[in-house]
């Protein structure tokens, strides 16, 4: 009897707190899903079953949308957003982490300053300083480039990952740091051996967000960005659209064919995001 009861209070438990979670999570995900679900079974419909069977099935699956879509120049975008949003991951990398790697290592008033400097950045909204940096840029010369859009979202993207990194870097043991100097380890082996290596999960984290952010950004690649041959996806698919008639079918399979590749990369570094954020956000 006894065993019974306490069987019976896991299920009073589980039937209360943790079925409404669930269902918060069940429902939560479907409004998250569905329209990308949407989105994918519409890629796959005719102009007129889009209008006239907007919620139902195909009755022809029309995957030659994506053979037009890739045809009529998502390709090219898509070769662009790779080229810039892998510099730009790379950029955020290497100097993020040394800039965080000294503002964890050592202490005065420049650092302090520096920090605050990093944290007006990160409050800093992109779309408000679209004026003057257009004009920085065309100053430079390098407007209508790949620099023009891989140069701005290096800088917006430096303050947060800085700010993530350093507070990684300041949970790794300084015993660590004092017994590679006694074996002769110069500070850059000290970054290169120790903090790298044990910062796997926040180098993770900010690889994922500086990609949903640079290849996802649409305004500075609408602006900065005139040649048809360098645009990327999110202003390249406005291409698509037509005054007078538009295939909804091509223009949704050049969105799922964008949606892909951050829906991947969410998928199989999930894990590394989460823990980065989480030790991240305590450490420090």
């Amino acid at each position: 009897m006894r065993k019974q009861n306490k069987s019976s209070n896991k299920l009073v438990k589980f039937g209360v707190g943790e079925f409404i979670a669930l269902l918060g999570l069940i429902i939560f995900a479907i409004i998250i899903l569905y329209p990308l679900f949407w989105m994918v079974v519409s890629s796959m419909k005719s102009y007129d079953e889009i209008y006239n069977n907007v919620w139902g099935f195909p009755s022809e699956w029309l995957v030659h949308n994506y053979t037009d879509a890739w045809s009529k120049g998502i390709s090219s975008y898509f070769f662009n957003s790779v080229i810039v949003t892998g510099i730009t991951i790379g950029a955020v990398l290497i100097i993020g982490s040394m800039a965080a790697f000294a503002l964890a290592r050592y202490r005065s008033r420049l650092i302090d300053v520096a920090l605050i400097v990093l944290i007006g950045g990160m409050m800093m909204n992109p779309e408000v300083a679209i004026i003057p940096l257009f004009n920085l840029l065309r100053s430079l010369h390098i407007v209508d480039t790949r620099l023009a859009l891989i140069l701005p979202y290096i800088a917006f993207r430096l303050p947060i990952c800085i700010l993530l990194l350093r507070a990684y870097f300041l949970g790794i043991p300084r015993e660590l740091n004092e017994s590679a100097l006694m074996d002769g380890c110069t500070e850059f082996g000290i970054y290169l051996r120790i903090y790298l290596p044990m910062s796997i999960p926040i180098l993770i984290t900010t690889v994922v967000l500086t990609a949903f952010y640079a290849w996802n950004e649409f305004l500075f690649a609408t602006v900065f960005i005139d040649s048809e041959s360098l645009k990327t996806i999110p202003s390249g698919l406005m291409n698509f659209r037509d005054a007078l008639q538009t295939d909804w079918g091509v223009l949704l399979s050049g969105m799922v064919i964008a949606s892909l590749p951050m829906i991947v990369l969410l998928i199989v570094l999930q894990k590394y995001l989460v823990r980065g954020l989480s030790e991240g956000s305590v450490k420090g």
